[in-house]
């Protein structure tokens, strides 16, 4: 006869399995994989007097500053994407018009700042809201005429089809306007968009009697 051999499940041998490995933490980001957000991060962290904190204007030619001080944390591109959007960001501007020095990577002031950058910064808060009131003052406009043609609608003896081509609108994008009319009359009443003052013309010299 040939001996009975019994075989041991793996799990019941005796012999001890190591145990599995821990994941390793994701690695930092490589300068090329490095992101905008991601680089201004590690420059709050690397120099966290002039990043990380009110926005200050920045030292002239600080980018070469940032490379000699962090080689290789940075990739030409990622830092000059970072730069455009800090230095072009309302709150840098608004430093910007009204400081009178630069400052380094330590936080500390520098040069003096110009009067030209400072109009510079001051002429594009302007446009900037030049522009917003612009929109602001389209949406008003926007918001009475819809008003207006909710009221219109509501007295008008026509048959909705009938108003519609009255109006010159679809039938469809009538029915939209004015389910966002509805709506916003719930909200606040419309208000008739700004109009510049007019100059009154003046008036002739009274004769004295």
């Amino acid at each position: 006869m040939r001996p009975l051999i019994l075989t041991v499940p793996a799990s019941m041998s005796s012999t001890p399995t190591s145990p599995a490995p821990e994941s390793a933490p994701a690695p930092a980001p490589t300068p090329e994989a490095m992101t905008p957000a991601a680089c201004a991060t590690q420059l709050r962290q690397l120099f966290p007097a002039l990043f990380d904190s009110a926005p200050k204007p920045l030292k002239l030619r600080i980018q070469a500053d940032i490379q000699e001080r962090a080689p290789g944390v940075f990739t030409k591109q990622v830092l000059s994407a970072f730069l455009r959007r800090h230095t072009g960001s309302h709150a840098y501007l608004v430093a910007l018009s009204k400081a009178t020095h630069r400052f380094d990577l330590d936080g500390q002031p520098g040069d003096e700042l110009s009067e030209e950058h400072r109009k510079v910064a001051q002429e594009e808060l302007t446009r900037r809201r030049a522009n917003h009131q612009a929109k602001v003052d389209l949406e008003q406009q926007k918001r009475y005429n819809r008003a207006m043609l909710l009221r219109d609608f509501e007295t008008t003896t026509l048959t909705p089809a009938n108003f519609g081509a009255l109006k010159g609108l679809p039938l469809e994008e009538l029915e939209r306007i004015l389910a966002v009319a509805r709506e916003e009359a719930q909200q606040q009443p419309p208000q008739a968009p700004q109009r510049a003052p007019q100059e009154r013309p003046p008036r002739p010299p009274q004769r004295r009697r």
